[in-house]
């Protein structure tokens, strides 16, 4: 799928070359707008098809403030929850309150009644930034609405937008006046995705248009947060997963939790995360199938940060190879293709 003029064009709604068409804008708007970072724009917007959220591990100043900013530009919606923003960032501090993620009821005197004021979590795409910093109180709150899609402010539960997409970071070096997130909130993460310095080439590109005028995405069109939503179904009705992809990945896993180096295992729900974003890996890939390359490449990204390991252990990537090698070479010999 690669980018051409035909990125304008609109197909049939619900359709997979919809889907393609959704995909190629986006790339397109998110790699103009950061540079050198191509491999995690496909798995962000993976993992927006996927219906999943993303956690970064970053060094400040790594274009994920830009990243999130211009997926939220590249998104319009056809009706905004009560006029709040497609894109909304929330710092993350220790003195952070759920209620100032979350929103708060307020009595309105005049009608004598207690009106609620929806928080920054009600939007589309929501930079949590250094989540790690914040009370295991706000961590709870982020959980219902990551998990849920929802957020609960006295005994009344909120509905989120239904496109409700996270892209949370935490700084590998920060380790003062942090709070380890818990397995639990790891495990609503679809990826863990480690951001290492551009190139050099690439930041050479990033230092030559720090002057120029930053409507470069203007004769790309925007997508609809509904295009979005008929995209993700459209990949799940279309692409084909084979009884042997799903035995490759429950071999995996358990191969995982039997391992000596693991001390705790993966989940089984992370399996079926794993399903919907190896169906947007095949799309990316210009396949109607699931197959073994998407596992391994999706894979480190899905299992290494859901991993405990022993404090013998260092490497969850090597780990993670050793456990998926067999079930792989077993998914070889399978047919992956839909028979008809």
């Amino acid at each position: 799928m690669k980018s051409n003029t035909a990125i304008l064009e609109i197909p049939s709604p619900g359709s997979i070359s919809q889907a393609e068409n959704v995909i190629n804008c986006l790339r397109e708007r998110l790699r103009r707008a950061v540079k050198g970072r191509d491999e995690v724009i496909d798995l962000v917007l993976t993992a927006l098809l996927a219906d999943g959220h993303v956690l970064l591990e970053d060094y400040p100043g790594s274009g994920k403030t830009s990243l999130a900013k211009a997926l939220g530009e590249s998104i319009h919606e056809e009706s905004t929850v009560k006029g709040l923003p497609t894109f909304r960032r929330i710092q993350f501090t220790p003195d952070l309150l759920p209620s100032d993620m979350t929103g708060v009821s307020v009595f309105e005197p005049a009608a004598s009644t207690f009106e609620f004021r929806p928080g920054p979590v009600f939007t589309s795409i929501l930079l949590a930034d250094e989540i790690n910093r914040t009370s295991p109180k706000v961590q709870a709150a982020m959980l219902e609405a990551m998990a849920e899609k929802q957020v609960t402010v006295d005994n009344v539960s909120h509905p989120l937008n239904d496109l409700f997409f996270v892209i949370a970071t935490q700084n590998p070096r920060e380790t003062a006046g942090t709070y380890p997130l818990p397995l639990p909130q790891l495990d609503r993460f679809l990826f863990k995705i480690k951001m290492d310095h551009i190139s050099r080439d690439a930041e050479l590109e990033v230092l030559a248009g720090f002057n120029m005028d930053k409507a470069f995405n203007a004769n790309i069109r925007t997508v609809s947060r509904r295009e979005i939503l008929d995209a993700r179904r459209a990949i799940r009705e279309a692409v084909f997963i084979s009884p042997a992809v799903q035995a490759c990945l429950v071999d995996a896993a358990r191969a995982l939790r039997s391992h000596p180096n693991v001390a705790q295992g993966v989940s089984t729900r992370s399996l079926v995360l794993m399903l919907p974003a190896l169906q947007v890996g095949a799309v990316l890939a210009g396949r109607d199938f699931v197959s073994s390359a998407d596992i391994e490449n999706l894979a480190p990204y899905v299992f290494c940060h859901r991993l405990e390991l022993n404090s013998s252990a260092k490497d969850a990537n090597a780990v993670v190879a050793e456990c998926l090698a067999g079930p792989l070479e077993n998914l070889s010999r399978s047919t992956l293709s839909r028979s008809f």
